[in-house]
């Protein structure tokens, strides 16, 4: 478990921040550019000393400044992987990751270096040096670094901002094969929401150097009330699935969740049986006081209106509720009027094939 409370002030910002991450699995630090991020991080990495705060790991003391304790940063066993990868230069890939091996403590457990080149798919590269790698592969050098040194909490702070679509689509997936084989808390800190939704298993949400809400992804995902998350053009509900049945004669994916079921263009490659969550964006779901008859839409599931929720000057955000499951859709105003809308009311929540975000494996 960490525990984290801190309050710091500078150059006009002021931090008060405080929430709980588990043992495992990894916690994701969301929100906009400015909002705090960073500083937790460098805070619980001891790389800053908060004006007042406590830190606490693993039941240790890392910093409490009302009792005048702050271990150091090299005592904290933090591996800390920054935008940057901040690897050597004049070193080989190899003796990059060897270093993190040598700044591992005696006795310490962790994966060793063969397991750790193979998870994050390193071997072609251990001859080559830092400035002869792609952006996407410095970041897995560093990443592998960094578990090398056997950490007891993996720190990111935005690792992925630096780089191009394409080479975040590379390292996305190590980034979650990382997460399922450390076994180890990871705070990872990003604005980006596709990588909230392929990695983080909770949320703290922060503006302005306060926690919004905290608690599990999915549950936060689905929440209409706040407007950080459901203000956003992407917002929407993150629906944990099961593959049920990949129709190739069709091209159709059909996926189980708790209350229904959903029909999405096939996803190749996923066996039935296998997990995921997609994301349900709220623009994408429309609603109908019937069922319609002759429409193209393949997912017409019945639901109930559970609240409407102001969400900018001419739209609404309705939170619909099928079976255990919350699902948001945005709307007009007009819409709300016209149809007269009202929490407690049986609708019709019409989703097309297409239009589902795949977030990765659950």
């Amino acid at each position: 478990m960490l525990e984290v409370a801190l309050r710091h002030r500078f150059s006009g910002f002021a931090l008060d921040a405080a929430f709980d991450s588990p043992g495992v699995g990894v916690t994701a630090l969301f929100g906009p550019s400015g909002c705090g991020k960073s500083t937790i991080l460098a805070a619980v990495a001891g790389l800053l000393r908060p004006e007042a705060g406590r830190v606490v790991l693993g039941g240790e003391m890392l910093l409490d400044t009302a009792r005048g304790v702050a271990v150091a940063p090299e005592r904290r066993r933090c591996g800390v992987v920054f935008q940057d990868a901040r690897l050597f230069p004049h070193l080989t890939v190899e003796n990059n990751l060897r270093y993190g091996l040598r700044r591992a403590p005696r006795g310490a457990a962790g994966p060793g270096f063969g397991e750790v080149v193979e998870l994050l798919g390193l071997g072609a590269l251990l001859g080559r040096r830092p400035l002869g790698l792609s952006g996407g592969e410095r970041q897995r050098v560093a990443l592998g670094r960094a578990l090398l040194a056997r950490p007891r909490l993996l720190l990111m702070d935005e690792p992925l901002a630096a780089l191009d679509a394409a080479r975040r689509g590379e390292v996305l997936p190590f980034l979650a094969r990382l997460r399922d084989a450390a076994g180890l808390p990871i705070l990872y800190v990003t604005h980006a929401l596709d990588e909230v939704d392929a990695l983080a298993d909770r949320l703290v949400l922060l503006e302005a150097g306060r926690v919004l809400a905290a608690g599990p992804l999915e549950a936060l995902a689905a929440r209409a009330d706040l407007p950080a998350l459901a203000r956003r053009r992407d917002a929407g509900a993150l629906i944990a699935c099961t593959v049920v049945e990949q129709d190739g004669v069709r091209g159709l994916t059909r996926l189980g969740f708790e209350g229904g079921e959903l029909v999405v263009a096939q996803r190749p490659g996923l066996s039935v049986g296998a997990r995921l969550r997609l994301r349900l964006r709220a623009r994408d779901v429309a609603v109908a006081l019937e069922a319609p008859r002759s429409l193209s839409m393949h997912n017409i599931l019945g639901a109930r209106l559970e609240a409407i929720v102001p969400a900018g000057e001419a739209e609404v955000m309705l939170r619909l509720r099928i079976g255990p499951t919350a699902v948001l859709a945005r709307v007009t105003r007009d819409s709300v009027g016209r149809l007269g809308l009202a929490p407690g009311m049986a609708v019709f929540a019409l989703v097309k094939s297409i239009a589902f975000d795949h977030a990765g494996a659950a």
